[in-house]
């Protein structure tokens, strides 16, 4: 029921997922007068693989946390996650309040044994591919462990969901040089020098590395994170628009565009912030994936599907495996 949109991007995202994998099984989790309407106009017989579960309150996208925690408890948001939990659902999909999703998520599903906070995490595109960054916001303050269970986590996704079995890590600072850095990163980078947890630690990247390819897998914190994927969002829109303005500029540059047409537009699918839709919540008993809010009907279908595949793959029980390693724990998945 998130989102700019709610159910009339969810709805048909639903069923457009489920005629692309038949072995998946949604619940739409809302007003069920509302997801009838949206599925009327989509489907005139009932999908054996959706079922309907209905609530009877929404969290809005301006509120606060605490009062979503406190006196919500029959949102959609806060079902779907008890669905989670339950074992009733194998992951979660929400456009919704991002500070809500992640505080009822981790109210109702808790962390993983060695995880002190959750995570966000996002594939951003690269010249060689894409590349796994985190923590994207949900921290803004991080002590030296917490990067080192990012680091863990972030190696743990990257090798499941890539099929790599030696994803590289690097740590997000202001040089490569060894003596520069906040206290935090040093530490940070201390403890992944030293660890035995199988985290294939490169050394400190900067900026550029990003989206040069540089490493499988950037760690830094939530406040450097946000930043750095809002302000890569945003230059996206600008070279775009820019991009635009100048071949309209002209007749000369109209014919140029209409020459150019595919390319264009293969740079644009390339670039386009969309096709990287779904960030998730690592850290947690279970998968959590936030979609953009404003997130249109295939934006939405890719969340579903990052969800899905990390259900595949039981990221979770992955990465509890590994800190088990490093907490030297016995841990059976």
């Amino acid at each position: 029921m998130g989102g700019d949109h709610g159910p009339r991007v969810v709805v048909p995202a639903a069923i457009n997922m489920l005629a692309m994998h038949t072995n998946l099984q949604l619940i739409l989790v809302g007003d069920e007068t509302l997801l009838n309407q949206q599925l009327a106009l989509q489907t005139k017989l009932p999908h054996p693989r959706l079922i309907i579960h209905p609530t009877t309150q929404v969290v809005a996208m301006d509120e606060s946390p605490a009062m979503a925690l406190r006196h919500k408890r029959d949102s959609s948001m806060r079902v779907a996650i008890n669905l989670v939990k339950e074992g009733v659902a194998e992951a979660c999909v929400s456009a919704g309040n991002t500070g809500a999703l992640m505080a009822i998520a981790r109210f109702v599903l808790k962390m993983l044994p060695g995880v002190d906070r959750p995570a966000i995490v996002y594939s951003l595109p690269t010249m060689k591919g894409h590349v796994h960054v985190l923590d994207l916001g949900a921290n803004v303050n991080c002590e030296p462990q917490d990067l080192f269970q990012f680091a863990v986590m972030g190696s743990v996704l990257a090798t499941a969901v890539d099929n790599n079995p030696h994803p590289t890590v690097g740590l997000l600072n202001v040089g490569s040089e060894v003596i520069k850095g906040s206290p935090q990163v040093k530490k940070a980078a201390e403890l992944l020098t030293d660890n035995q947890c199988g985290v294939n630690y490169v050394g400190y990247v900067e900026g550029d590395d990003i989206y040069k390819g540089t490493v499988d897998v950037v760690v830094c914190d939530g406040f450097v994170g946000n930043v750095t994927l809002k302000a890569s969002e945003g230059l996206v829109k600008m070279i775009l628009k820019m991009a635009k303005e100048e071949f309209f500029k002209s007749w000369y540059g109209r014919f140029a565009a209409f020459m150019s047409a595919p390319i264009l537009k293969a740079l644009y699918k390339r670039l386009d912030p969309n096709q990287y839709n779904g960030a998730s919540l690592l850290g947690l008993r279970g998968i959590v994936i936030k979609s953009h809010g404003g997130a249109e009907q295939k934006a939405f279908g890719i969340a579903i599907q990052v969800a899905l595949l990390e259900a595949e793959k039981n990221v979770s029980a992955k990465i509890q495996k590994q800190l088990a390693i490093q907490l030297g724990q016995t841990v059976a998945v």
